[in-house]
């Protein structure tokens, strides 16, 4: 099936005109027997509620895309057969929450794996408006309500400024407004150098002038543009580095010219030195986003949002929660986190992420934290998101987005009903496989945190040692003795940028979790873990268990009665995760024993 909303009547070839005449189709075609009224309240803005009066009426009340969200909200637990209260109210927890495709302009897309774009080809804005309207549908039943159609790398021709191609974007915009979703666009921050400007400096006039005239004729296009996302002075990216200014000077600059529109800045943090020697023992990749953005904190204009990875790499399987998350209490934060599978499986491998999310959002108290953003798993494909399960990724981002409270189990459930009609048997073999797949994959890829043995620029499949002596920053150090980058005070201080609990939290092996237990201390290979066993007998174990759980998952996924369309993409990818989980049980257990020289206790194959 293709979405999860499929069991609707998928008519969407009338095009709604509003939010509210478009959730009253929505209640008439899912729940043509109970009978519903909406009324609207601008008050409300995004937020609900649904009455349920003793006559069997429900009433959705709320703002003008609130009524929307109240009716999938309403119509999501009625199919999933969950009893609601006499009243039930929902508003969002972050303002933005938003998806960044990266989309290229010729129709590819970065670290894409579910076909081509399904916005652009050759140059152009070019897009089914059925699937658009289907793509608006899958945002907004799950409240997502921004979305960036093209790549923070922009490549040029990147026209999207142009006057010519803002109709076609303007286009677009008029068929994803009734579905409460805002366009963004991702903006060069050297484009006034390809307009006749010899510099971009962010405090030269003639810059400054050429960003609030092109502001004014984009919002002219499209008045309810979100805004611009920017990533500068990160991998060959430009920036005001090259002009001597930070990036607070080049953040507001833009923000100002946006300013009269109600725009907002979303200044990506992934900067870092990618051309970091291996022999350098004293720079730290994980440092640098707190060094180059902590000392600005509250210098940012107030529509500038900070948009941060969630972990201090680069979307490792495995990452404590970025310190720049917890430590800038005076400038408004979003949180980035990775749709696409990029390190974790391709959408070949089964790979579950909103339990790894969850276990950030313990981590993280209230805060200045108001959007959350993630990078997107969507494509041509007829299925959206290449693999049909990855699909219950993008449904659980979206209720997480709306509640960050919200509970993994409920929510992957959810989404099972609402795709696949199972017997309960099935459906609960579905979600058990499902939430417990982000820890399988774990288990057989990079151990207790580490990250980064993975096959280099594709990203697939194992290397243990292919980045190690690459430029990127992304080293484990595994010699005959030990492994693991010590962070602690007397190793790169890196541990320094957390606040004192999580410091006496990870600072001490006796006390680290043992999965992050790697990415905070070298240890040799003889050091004990909580449970008695050595480290390398943990890697080990990890490694195997892995694998058997990934055949233990191809059996329950044998076993399950999914439509054909989807079974035989699910069947072919089942088999290709095996033997990646295969390649890189072998490969990372030869890799370590041969540098140990300890024997697996259990006498398993790992080869000389």
């Amino acid at each position: 099936m293709k979405a999860w909303l499929s069991r609707l009547q998928n008519d969407l070839d009338f095009v709604p005109s509003s939010p509210k005449e478009l959730a009253a189709y929505e209640l008439s075609h899912a729940l043509p027997d109970i009978p519903c009224r909406i009324e609207t309240d601008p008050a409300m803005d995004e937020g609900y509620r649904i009455s349920h009066s003793p006559d069997g009426t429900y009433l959705i009340t709320g703002g003008t895309t609130g009524v929307l969200y109240g009716a999938y909200a309403l119509i999501c637990r009625v199919l999933c057969g969950e009893s609601l209260p006499d009243e039930f109210r929902s508003s969002p927890q972050y303002a933005l929450r938003m998806i960044n495709c990266w989309d290229n302009a010729d129709g590819s897309v970065e670290r894409g794996y579910s076909g081509r774009s399904l916005f652009f080809e050759g140059g152009h804005l070019q897009y089914d408006p059925f699937r658009m309207r289907e793509l608006g549908r899958l945002l907004a039943s799950v409240g997502l309500n921004v979305l960036c159609i093209n790549n923070v790398n922009v490549h040029f021709p990147a026209q999207l400024l142009l006057e010519d191609y803002l109709g076609e974007a303007a286009a677009l915009a008029d068929l994803l407004r009734p579905f409460g979703v805002r366009l963004m666009f991702s903006v060069d921050f050297s484009q006034p150098m390809r307009h006749g400007i010899p510099t971009a400096d962010p405090l030269d006039p003639a810059v400054q002038a050429w960003w609030k005239e092109t502001a004014a004729r984009v919002w002219k296009a499209i008045p309810d543009l979100a805004g611009f996302l920017v990533k500068a002075d990160s991998e060959g990216r430009p920036g005001p580095f090259t002009y001597g200014r930070n990036h607070a000077d080049g953040a507001n600059m833009l923000a100002e010219a946006v300013r009269p529109f109600g725009g907002s800045i979303i200044w990506r943090c992934f900067v870092y030195n990618c051309r970091q020697d291996w022999r350098d023992t004293k720079t730290d990749r994980p440092k640098a986003a707190w060094e180059h953005y902590a000392f600005l904190d509250g210098q940012f204009a107030d529509n500038v949002i900070l948009q941060v990875k969630h972990g201090p790499f680069d979307f490792q399987v495995r990452e404590p929660l970025s310190p720049l998350l917890l430590g800038m209490k005076k400038t408004h934060m979003a949180m980035e986190l990775q749709l696409a599978q990029e390190y974790t499986g391709h959408q070949i491998d089964i790979y579950t992420m909103i339990p790894m999310w969850r276990e950030l959002f313990e981590e993280l108290p209230e805060s200045n934290i108001m959007s959350l953003a993630a990078v997107s798993n969507l494509g041509r494909d007829e299925n959206y998101t290449g693999h049909p399960l990855a699909a219950v990724n993008l449904f659980t981002y979206g209720l997480l987005a709306w509640d960050p409270q919200t509970d993994a189990k409920e929510a992957v459930t959810r989404w099972a009903r609402l795709t696949y009609a199972f017997s309960p048997a099935d459906e609960s073999s579905l979600v058990s496989l499902l939430l417990s797949s982000r820890r399988t994959y774990e288990k057989y890829t990079a151990p207790l945190g580490i990250g980064w043995m993975i096959t280099p620029h594709d990203h697939y499949g194992p290397n243990p040692s292919g980045y190690e002596y690459d430029l990127w920053g992304t080293y484990h150090k595994a010699n005959r003795d030990a492994v693991g980058i010590d962070r602690t005070a007397a190793g790169t201080g890196y541990l320094l940028q957390y606040p004192d609990s999580l410091q006496q939290k990870y600072g001490d092996p006796v006390t680290c979790p043992d999965l992050y237990i790697l990415f905070f201390h070298r240890l040799p290979y003889t050091f004990r873990m909580k449970d008695g066993r050595t480290l390398i007998q943990r890697i080990y174990d990890d490694h195997f268990d892995g694998f058997s759980e990934t055949q233990a998952m191809a059996e329950t996924i044998r076993s399950l009665p999914f439509p054909e369309e989807d079974r035989k993409v699910i069947l072919d990818r089942m088999d290709r995760q095996l033997c990646n989980a295969k390649e890189w049980c072998d490969i990372i257990n030869t890799f370590f024993f041969r540098l140990s020289g300890f024997r697996d206790e259990h006498g398993r194959t790992i080869y000389d």
